[in-house]
């Protein structure tokens, strides 16, 4: 049985799971930067900005693209000095919104929030699974076993360790979750769900 079970097949089997759940499956290796169909401008980008950008746009139809781009610009300029302090300024964006100022048709100054996430309707967000997803940061190269994108922000990252393996244990696998924070925080800082198994 260990010979037909390795990490591989439970990760495709989670892959499956997601999309029958009516998520979206991608490769990392084919929307990898080198890669006709790339969706991120190296390997330092976390964010799918591409369907970020498309996704505001669908959920804030009254928002004119100046309101989008600074909430765009204040995703992208989150530096704080830990990763904890990252991951709270973006989760106050997620829930409450991103405050933005733009001039209206008449010139006036106008401020509104900006959505990422619709969660009164969850069905008009866009679901995505990416596996293999390499992140370079630093002098570091990690690449994560799944993770999912809501409106192409990175919420979930899945650790898959092979079941008929002793060695690959829970605990390997929070370890190994507590490398790539400290090696590749970029990838946790809009992280809401860390996933082990």
């Amino acid at each position: 049985m260990s010979s037909r079970l390795n990490e591989s097949v439970v990760e495709h089997a989670a892959l499956d799971w997601l999309n029958g759940l009516g998520y979206e499956v991608l490769s990392g290796l084919a929307i990898a930067p080198v890669e006709p169909a790339a969706e991120r401008a190296d390997y330092k980008q976390v964010f799918l900005f591409d369907r970020l950008q498309t996704k505001l746009e669908d959920l804030n139809p009254k928002i004119p693209q100046e309101g989008l781009q600074e909430a765009l610009r204040k995703i992208r300029l989150i530096s704080h000095p830990t990763l904890i302090e990252n991951n709270r300024a973006f989760h106050r964006l997620l829930v409450e919104g991103v405050d933005v100022e733009f001039r209206n048709a008449d010139g006036q100054i106008v401020h509104d929030k900006v959505w990422l996430i619709d969660f009164a309707n969850p069905e008009a967000n866009e679901f995505l699974a990416v596996n293999q997803f390499t992140v370079e940061e630093a002098h570091f190269n990690r690449r994560a076993d799944v993770v999912v994108f809501i409106n192409g922000i990175p919420l979930a990252v899945l650790e898959l360790k092979n079941i008929a393996d002793e060695q690959a244990t829970i605990r390997k696998a929070f370890d190994q979750f507590q490398t790539y924070k400290a090696q590749i925080p970029s990838l946790f800082n809009s992280n809401a769900l860390l996933v082990i198994s």
